[in-house]
């Protein structure tokens, strides 16, 4: 395998995932300006943002059976055009209808990025190099998460938040034209013939019968879904109410969460091929680092501790949940890979939906009651347990190693 052969199969999704989590997180930092331009309320804003997040729960179904079958090179790419359409009108946007319709077309053309880079390097890459490939790939998202935080904070100002994502809906035009361009056609399944049967028959949907999968639905919707929720809206009015943080300082705050992603990211990328042929399954990694990750967390909703470098260990620790998917698609046959995995990214995407609206909901129903300050903190504070209790039971069940494969019955 030629290092161009490398590169151009893992350089273009790692700019389309870049570009949606860029996406993703935007509204964080433009959030204010959303607020003094609309009058929102918490409520409204929070579900302004989340219909990027319920196009994803939409679209995962048929992305996992279009992956399977037209393989990822066409479906990625041709969804990240659409996506820049959505980010476009978006930023031409005049009401709150108009806005939330753009978000979610947005929405629906990023939701292939992450699981379309995994399968695509599921096809095209051997096993033993599939932890290393997704933390590579993870890490251009954070990447993306860390460029919608200060930097776009300190150009808003000039551009203002429409002309911001009018260059984000470029990067996505960028990114789409680049995976169907670049990547090459030999890393995407041979087209079945007619009379062939359809891969994904011998084993369909019947995965989801299987404790297997459930055992990590869970963690996806509550933790994996819950930490997109905050990371992706409520960080910022966090560190506004709750820490007393500055603007700048919250974006700040922003900053550091997705900095120890980016960090924790590049550290799976580089070392998890050569943990795993230590021993060290990717479940046990994953749920050691989520159990960090909590215990910090908890923390800082208690008041414990506060400032940058919690919020940067949160990230750090974090990172290691992009493990999820391997173990999950480890338990099944790969034919059925492309269907696991985006239906497991549909409970994700479900959470992270409906946990930053509920937070929104949450807020306001504790306005009349509570001070702000304490309003968050309660809000976050059965986040946490939900979340908890989650990693628990995902952490049931027998440890997998790197690149193992389970039968469908072992699951």
């Amino acid at each position: 395998m030629s290092a161009r052969f490398l590169v151009a199969t893992v350089a273009p999704y790692a700019f389309g995932y870049y570009v949606s989590y860029l996406l993703r997180t935007v509204n964080a930092v433009i959030a204010p300006e959303l607020v003094s331009e609309l009058g929102l309320r918490p409520s409204d804003l929070g579900f302004l943002t989340s219909t990027y997040f319920l196009a994803f729960v939409c679209a995962q179904i048929p992305v996992g059976v279009a992956l399977d079958r037209l393989g990822p090179r066409r479906v990625v790419g041709g969804l990240l055009l659409l996506g820049a359409v959505g980010t476009l009108a978006f930023s031409a946007g005049q009401s709150f209808a108009h806005l939330a319709v753009a978000r979610g077309l947005a929405g629906l053309g990023v939701s292939a990025c992450l699981m379309g880079g995994v399968r695509a390097f599921a096809l095209a890459f051997p096993p033993a190099r599939q932890a290393s490939l997704t933390g590579i790939i993870m890490s251009a998202g954070a990447l993306g998460a860390l460029t919608a935080s200060s930097p776009l904070e300190r150009v808003l100002p000039i551009l203002g938040w429409r002309g911001a994502l009018g260059g984000v809906a470029l990067a996505c035009a960028a990114a789409g034209l680049a995976v169907l361009l670049c990547v090459p056609r030999g890393a995407d399944p041979k087209p079945a013939k007619r009379g062939d049967a359809d891969p994904g028959r011998t084993g369909g949907f019947s995965f989801l019968s299987r404790r297997g999968f459930w055992l990590l639905g869970p963690q996806a919707f509550f933790f994996t879904g819950g930490y997109m929720a905050i990371q992706g809206l409520w960080v910022i009015p966090f560190s506004l109410t709750v820490e007393g943080a500055s603007p700048a300082g919250a974006a700040r705050t922003l900053l550091t969460l997705n900095l120890g992603m980016l960090v924790g990211q590049l550290g799976v990328g580089l070392g998890a091929t050569r943990l795993g042929s230590t021993g060290l399954g990717r479940k046990t990694l994953m749920t050691s680092g989520l159990a960090i990750a909590l215990a910090v967390e908890a923390t800082i909703v208690a008041g414990l501790w506060s400032g940058p470098l919690p919020w940067f260990l949160v990230g750090l620790a974090t990172a290691t949940n992009t493990q999820i998917f391997g173990v999950a698609a480890d338990r099944f046959p790969a034919a059925v890979a492309g269907r696991v995995i985006t239906a497991l990214n549909l409970l994700v995407f479900a959470g992270a939906f409906a946990l930053q609206w509920g937070l929104g909901l949450a807020l306001a129903a504790l306005e009349p009651h509570l001070a702000a300050p304490a309003a968050f903190r309660a809000s976050f504070a059965v986040l946490w347990g939900l979340k908890a209790v989650a990693v628990a039971l995902g952490a049931v069940g027998p440890p997998r190693g790197y690149g193992s494969t389970a039968s469908d019955a072992e699951a």
